[in-house]
């Protein structure tokens, strides 16, 4: 260990996320980070509700990101060969397939974000003897639905011949990002390791949760072959080497998806222990231990970790929120009321206490633990003293509504509600957003000082694997954190989140095909839930409104982000009904 360096052995890590790639270099014995790099990836939307990734970007950025990094080692004077291993964590669930012969990808890569797969999915679950969604959770722990890789993949076979004739040929592989990175950085078409860890594979929906083993019937269920699909390996072990990059030679040994990754970075090792990671969306993972539950409230069956062969399997209830730091960039770059994210801080607490504004970000539905597709974002609440500020307010605590949403939902699975929040990812540097948490959830939200915990998590498993083993996981020292407790009383947290749910109500139902539901029978349900309004008829995407009382306060707001967070879009449509003292009236933009 003593030749190795002033800081000894050091361990890698790649972090291939929803919006960047970077590459991480951590002390073994003490988790310190000492440098990295990262590098933005471009979202590709080439139709409304679509989120494409390029692979070779990907790919290529990472790459980068590695070679960058090394370099940077050298500028500090630290031998690159200090590093003994590499782990990955990855965004889950997005979909990249790929020719074994020439590397090529045969489309690009469909991001869990992504939701074209509606009518497959409607297809498959009508095919179902049980005609429900949640048909095929007791082999895999999660429902049907467009979120996770086996319907993006029996999309591509369904909808792009080049796919679908690389199958019939052989000439077809798939993976996660984790597969598609493994199997480049370790040669490639040049017997490049086809493989994916525990944790990717559960989130396929072809994987059975208890065997950890591709399921026969789910495959057939899906109609995919499983030729394509990678050898199964936990999360920590040497899966191969290196080829490419400034650190050739280097094993790969660990890999974990990014949530899962958090939790292991978080050190939540024991049943019971829960974190949270505000991203591009936001998930709360619990540890159930050895036990697998399946949750009756909405919740994902999934696993946590298997660290080696012969490691016990650790599952997870998993609660995921498609659209928390989404909002915020929506804010920034489809309304133009913020100049960049760090301002939403200032401004939400900016907000006059005069009127409450409450947002739903359901901008292709809703995830844990509703799962209602039709759902879209509404904005309640708008009143003629209505800012910018209250708008920016009710995105933020709309992410912290939804956090108590799935604490609310595995308290009723597990019987023991959490006495503390672990929370990791970028939003997390918002002292407002973590205090608003601490107060709508009623629990100490607990944030590390070491923000870098989903990148920690990857190192931790390679650098713990077998034949590795230059990371103790069993000595692992807590990082100094901050803690935000509850301000508020009980009566108020409750009151607030009624409103929550309120607003919950009025997103369900719009996302509908008008040739197969009548607008004036729709119209009537909508206006049985909104009290003294007099709602006479509801189209595809506008109101008509007629109201003879005078001190009706409220607003609706159907948003569709047209999911280009990063770039400004045109919407389908944004129509406000807004609704003041003697005044009524429709607000219809179609560009924002």
């Amino acid at each position: 260990m003593s030749s190795r360096g002033r800081f000894g052995p050091l361990v890698g890590a790649i972090d291939e996320g929803t919006s960047s790639a970077r590459f991480l270099v951590f002390v073994a014995d003490t988790a310190e980070v000492l440098t990295f790099h990262q590098i933005d990836i471009k979202q590709i939307c080439p139709q409304e509700g679509w989120v494409e990734q390029d692979p070779l970007e990907i790919l290529h950025s990472t790459v980068e990101c590695i070679n960058a990094t090394v370099d940077n080692l050298r500028k500090l004077d630290i031998n690159p060969n200090d590093i003994v291993a590499t782990g990955i964590t990855n965004q889950r669930e997005t979909t990249l397939v790929w020719d074994p012969v020439t590397g090529e990808p045969l489309y690009n890569a469909i991001v869990w974000l992504d939701v074209r797969t509606k009518e497959t999915v409607n297809q498959l679950i009508e095919q179902s003897r049980e005609k429900n969604a949640e048909c095929i959770k007791h082999l895999c722990g999660l429902p049907i639905s467009t979120y996770f890789s086996g319907t993006k993949l029996r999309w591509l076979i369904d909808n792009v011949p080049k796919v679908a004739d690389a199958v019939n040929r052989k000439r077809c592989l798939f993976g996660t990002v984790d597969s598609w990175l493994i199997w480049n950085l370790t040669g490639g078409p040049n017997g490049g390791l086809h493989i994916t860890d525990v944790t990717n594979a559960s989130r396929t929906m072809l994987m059975n949760i208890k065997t950890l083993q591709w399921d026969d019937s789910l495959c057939k269920f899906f109609s995919i072959p499983m030729s394509v699909l990678p050898k199964i390996k936990s999360c920590s072990e040497i899966y191969g080497y290196l080829t490419q990059s400034a650190l050739t030679g280097v094993p790969i040994s660990g890999c974990l998806g990014d949530q899962q990754s958090a939790l292991v970075g978080q050190m939540c090792f024991k049943q019971g222990q829960a974190k949270n990671t505000y991203g591009t969306g936001c998930f709360l993972l619990y540890n159930t231990g050895k036990s697998l539950v399946f949750s009756q409230h909405g919740l994902l069956t999934t696993v946590g970790y298997k660290m080696g062969n012969n490691a016990p399997t650790i599952y997870a209830l998993e609660g995921s929120i498609a659209v928390a730091g989404a909002a915020v960039r929506w804010l920034r770059d489809n309304l133009n009321i913020l100049k960049n994210v760090a301002d939403s801080r200032r401004l939400a607490q900016r907000a006059p206490p005069i009127g409450e504004v409450i947002f739903v970000p359901a901008f292709s539905g809703l995830y844990a633990p509703y799962w209602r597709k039709d759902a879209r974002s509404v904005i309640c609440g708008l009143t003629e003293e209505t800012s910018k500020e209250h708008l920016i307010r009710a995105v933020l605590e709309a992410v912290c509504y939804q956090t108590r949403d799935i604490l609310e939902a595995m308290n009723q699975d597990c019987g023991i509600p959490l006495t503390k929040l672990l929370v990791d990812g970028g939003m997390t540097a918002n002292d407002f957003v973590m205090q608003q948490q601490a107060d709508l959830c009623g629990i100490p939200v607990i944030r590390p000082s070491m923000t870098e915990t989903t990148a920690l998590g990857a190192a931790m498993a390679a650098g713990s694997a077998e034949g590795i083993n230059v990371w103790n996981m069993s000595e692992v020292q807590s990082v100094p954190c901050d803690t935000f407790l509850p301000s508020i009383p009980e009566d108020e947290r409750d009151y607030k989140y009624s409103r929550w749910k309120m607003a919950i109500e009025r997103s369900l139902g719009w996302d509908v095909d008008p040739a197969t539901i009548s607008h004036r029978k729709y119209s009537s349900k909508i206006h049985q839930s909104l009290s003294g309004s007099g709602l006479i008829e509801l189209g595809p995407r506008g109101v008509l409104h007629h109201d003879t009382s005078a001190y009706t306060s409220l607003a609706l707001c159907e948003l569709d982000s047209d999911r280009r967070y990063g770039t400004p879009s045109s919407f389908t449509q944004f129509s406000i009904l807004f609704a003041t003292e003697n005044f009524y009236g429709i607000f219809q933009q179609q560009k924002c």
